[in-house]
């Protein structure tokens, strides 16, 4: 069966907006639906600016975390119940969207998240969902996937269900605009991870592989001009549009050896998802150059460069995280090199997403891949 015949499914958000000045419409949309109870899921910042979405009768959970864990997710059902919600809307990053589709399938269940993670277990929801993303990075508004961290073995609980896919989902890069010059280029690198891993995936597919490029070329056209003028609209609309292009890309294909490795830094160590995954993204491309050297060649050629090694990647790509003024090593963000180890062999553990790599990484690989970027 060639690639192009295998059969694939794609899910989509029932409605998707998109562009300026979208978010105006969202009080109409919940006017229609006859929702007058809907319960936010933010975090800290964007729980002071709700004011944007130009609805009432809300109530707010503000408490999302950058990598949020299983505590702050039962905090925030316990939450909705107390006021039984008709809706929950997602407005903030991956964090607060993943957050706003677990608390819409566990409210009002009598279910923990350890009944429902894996793929299909989630039982129908019974409130609406909308997600409205105010980063340009994860495309969590997009998918039917969300990562939790259990403290208790510091590993990322991931639940699939078509049960936390959005009604509605509102990308409106206006929203984007406040987010400042070092986020908006880790974000920025996070959805370009999303496209390159799953353009490179065993798993990737012609009908993903299009989206996946496409984003990538975005990321490369448009990064550069948001990180130097965060009020190019321009610009953040085509980073939002690589990040809806992410999404896509991790229903039907998800990431591979990337996400993996970078996921310690961010249980482990509290590095930002996207912070985590500008760290790793130039080493997991360079390593497997040799097993897709064709597609690799064609993301290198979207990013500005050219690049016939593996040595050539790797500091073409570090050359492209740098230009923003990302500190690339390891050592810089608080990671003790005594930690490497460990992190290899949890990173070698998530066959989720390694089993799909396009090229075979033992724990030594991933380890000399830590070993070189703690010094980068």
């Amino acid at each position: 069966m060639t690639a192009i015949s295998r059969p694939l499914e794609m899910l989509r958000p029932a409605m998707v907006r998109f562009g300026e000045g979208t978010i105006a419409t969202l009080a109409s949309w919940l006017a229609e639906k006859k929702i007058s109870r809907p319960f936010i899921v933010s975090d800290t910042f964007n729980a002071t600016r709700t004011d944007l979405l130009g609805i009432s009768g809300a109530t707010t959970f503000g408490k999302a975390m950058p990598e949020p864990d299983l505590p702050n997710l039962m905090e925030a059902v316990a939450a909705a119940q107390a006021c039984a919600p008709d809706a929950v809307i997602g407005f903030g990053g991956g964090s607060a969207m993943d957050l706003a589709k677990l608390v819409a399938v566990l409210c009002g269940s009598g279910k923990s998240l350890h009944d429902i993670s894996g793929l299909n277990r989630a039982s129908p929801r019974r409130m609406a969902l909308i997600q409205i993303p105010t980063t340009a990075g994860t495309g969590s508004e997009v998918g039917t996937r969300a990562l939790i961290t259990d403290p208790a073995t510091m590993n990322k609980v991931a639940t699939e269900s078509p049960q936390m896919l959005a009604d509605l989902a509102i990308i409106d890069p206006v929203l984007t605009m406040t987010v400042p010059p070092m986020i908006t280029a880790a974000t920025g690198i996070d959805a370009m991870a999303h496209c390159v891993e799953a353009f490179t995936s065993k798993r990737s597919h012609p009908l993903i592989d299009a989206y996946a490029l496409e984003g990538i070329r975005l990321v490369g056209r448009y990064l550069p001009r948001a990180v130097r003028n965060g009020s190019d609209i321009e610009a953040r609309a085509g980073l939002s549009l690589a990040a809806f292009y992410g999404g896509v890309c991790l229903g039907p294909v998800n990431t591979t050896a990337g996400h993996a490795i970078s996921y310690p830094l961010g249980t482990r160590h509290k590095i930002a998802h996207g912070v985590a995954n500008a760290l790793i993204f130039p080493h997991v491309l360079a390593a497997n150059h040799e097993a897709v050297p064709e597609k690799t060649a064609l993301v290198c050629q979207a990013l500005g460069f050219e690049a016939n090694t593996a040595h050539d990647v790797l500091e073409g790509a570090q050359a492209f995280c740098k230009g923003f003024g990302l500190n690339m090593a390891l050592s810089s963000h608080g990671v003790p090199e005594s930690d490497l180890e460990t992190m290899a062999k949890e990173a070698h553990a998530i066959r989720r997403l390694l089993d799909f790599n396009p090229r075979e990484l033992a724990v030594s690989d991933i380890l000399a891949i830590y070993r070189t970027a703690y010094r980068a």
